[in-house]
């Protein structure tokens, strides 16, 4: 678990039951919200300071984001949401004596911040690697009471629930020291990952969030055409699988085409059954979604936040099924091969997903290491080709996989085009080489300006894409739209921020128009 909420009113038992979701926990940092004003607040924190353990570390901080930061691995238990919620409107002068007094100028910016700061907490606790038990409080379930403050406090309460609620793996409401489950684990199908860059790129807005490189070579969009009359007939993989098996130096029995590259997380999760899968997060979130519709238990493992290195140490041991992204989306990180193969063992499979390798050298590709037992490679040819509306892909791996996933797909799944067009990038060998190059130089140039913006981080990338955290991301984010500039968000990746976008590496004429547009929009 990543995120855990647990609601209830005032002495209903919510905080037991929360203290009972980390006792098994190695290390506990409890976070108290709130401070002993009054004899009877002290009375109550000194029951709560009793019930735990001793070996239990206790901060005290108004502001339990903060705390998160500080705690390290360790499970962390935040109790309360109350007092947080009550600084918070403090903090935006959002407190009012008045029966009645509506948002005054500024009030509805205000009231966004201070959700927003609500926001972030969700965000960060679902990037952890422990585990960390928010107590929520269900403030009013009765009649709107009198008085501005009260009403305005009871409103944010129930808003700040929703957001958190939305970013809990599971929620518990608590009633007489019993909890219902409302939200488990393992209902959680995390449909909000589904938004991808496709979707975000209004008509004729510059397009700097689709990771995709440009238009297609002149010869393969000439060469498509001549093959429409091939539709005609059911399609055949072999001239395809021929080839590809050739540009890899593998056995065609280690082949199989695809519909897609994304096509293989749905056929590994319904074909493989795994009983303990392992998504290695910031990535594409394809392979998860595809594991948790089949019912699947996926866990998560973060990479390193402040380099996005991927440490195979953080993988569970019981993981039968491993899915990590090299070059790694959307972070640009490319991990070394011998990294890669300390997370081999028997009995697991480890799907390494390169549908960006060719933007590299290809040194750390594991498809070129001959028959590795359990490793899946995946490959696409939609980024690099430009081909995404041809949905062209392939996975290179042991036989007896390949064989088994190439029994449980339906029949003809790839086209007639996808299949020439695999068929023609497999001996292609001079478009990955030129691009890679004009690729390699237009990002340097790009992530260096990128840099000189205040405020702004960037961090390294072996792709056709950089990763950027920027202050006050929603709003800057807003400015490129208004400035008909669309960049991807990187909030839908586990692990990353509403500060956190991807840009894909244009070429020198429009890199300068973003770079001048953030200027605009940062300043």
């Amino acid at each position: 678990m990543s995120l855990v909420l647990v609601l209830g009113g005032v002495r209903s038992g919510k905080s037991e039951v929360a203290e009972r979701l980390v006792e098994n926990a190695e290390e506990v940092v409890y976070v108290a919200t709130g401070s002993a004003s009054d004899p009877e607040m002290a009375e109550r924190i000194g029951r709560h300071r009793a019930r735990r353990p001793e070996t239990w570390r206790t901060v005290e901080d108004q502001d339990p984001l903060d705390a998160l930061h500080d705690a390290d691995g360790a499970a962390v238990l935040v109790d309360s949401t109350g007092p947080w919620i009550a600084r918070l409107m403090a903090d935006e002068d959002l407190w009012s004596d008045a029966d009645v007094a509506p948002l005054e100028p500024g009030g509805h910016a205000r009231w966004e911040r201070a959700l927003r700061r609500v926001r972030k907490f969700a965000e960060a606790a679902a990037m952890r690697s422990g585990p960390c038990v928010l107590v929520g409080d269900e403030a009013s379930l009765g009649l709107v009471p009198q008085g501005v403050g009260v009403r305005r406090y009871l409103d944010l309460v129930g808003e700040a629930a929703q957001i958190l609620a939305g970013a809990a793996d599971r929620v518990l409401f608590v009633v007489a020291g019993h909890p219902v489950e409302l939200k488990a684990a393992s209902d959680v199908v995390p449909w909000d990952l589904r938004l991808h860059a496709d979707s975000m790129v209004p008509t004729g807005s510059l397009d700097f969030a689709i990771n995709v490189a440009g238009e297609p070579p002149g010869w393969l969009r000439r060469s498509l055409a001549e093959a429409l009359g091939d539709v005609s007939s059911y399609p055949d993989e072999s001239k395809a699988v021929r080839a590809l098996a050739m540009r890899h130096g593998r056995a065609p029995a280690e082949i199989l085409a695809l519909n897609g590259s994304a096509e293989a997380f749905w056929l590994i999760s319904a074909a493989l059954r795994p009983r303990a899968a392992v998504c290695v997060h910031p990535s594409f979130t394809e392979a998860e979604v595809a594991l948790a519709s089949a019912g699947r238990d996926v866990r998560r493992v973060f990479r390193d936040p402040a380099d996005f290195s991927f440490d195979p140490s953080t993988i569970p041991d019981d993981a039968d099924l491993v899915v990590v992204g090299n070059p790694n989306n959307p972070t640009g990180t490319l991990t070394d091969a011998a990294t890669l193969l300390r997370v081999v063992r028997p009995g697991r499979v480890v799907v390494i997903d390169e549908a960006f390798m060719e933007f590299t050298s290809g040194d750390q590709s594991l498809v070129a290491r001959g028959e590795l037992p359990g490793v899946i490679v995946l490959r696409s040819i939609t980024k690099l080709w430009a081909l995404p509306g041809l949905r062209a892909g392939y996975l290179v791996g042991p036989s007896d996989l390949v064989s088994v996933l190439r029994r449980c797909r339906q029949p003809w799944s790839v086209n007639a085009l996808a299949l020439h067009a695999l068929a023609l990038c497999a001996a292609d060998e001079s478009t990955p080489h030129k691009l890679a190059e004009e690729t390699a130089a237009a990002r340097e140039e790009l992530t260096a300006a990128l840099a000189l913006l205040p405020g702004v981080r960037v961090w390294p990338s072996q792709t056709n894409f950089v990763l950027v955290r920027v202050p006050d991301g929603d709003a800057v984010r807003a400015g490129l739209l208004e400035r008909g500039i669309s960049v991807r968000p990187a909030n839908t990746f586990p692990g990353l921020s509403s500060d956190h976008f991807r840009i894909t590496v244009r070429g020198p004429d429009e890199n300068a128009l973003l770079i001048g547009a953030l200027k605009e929009g940062i300043a």
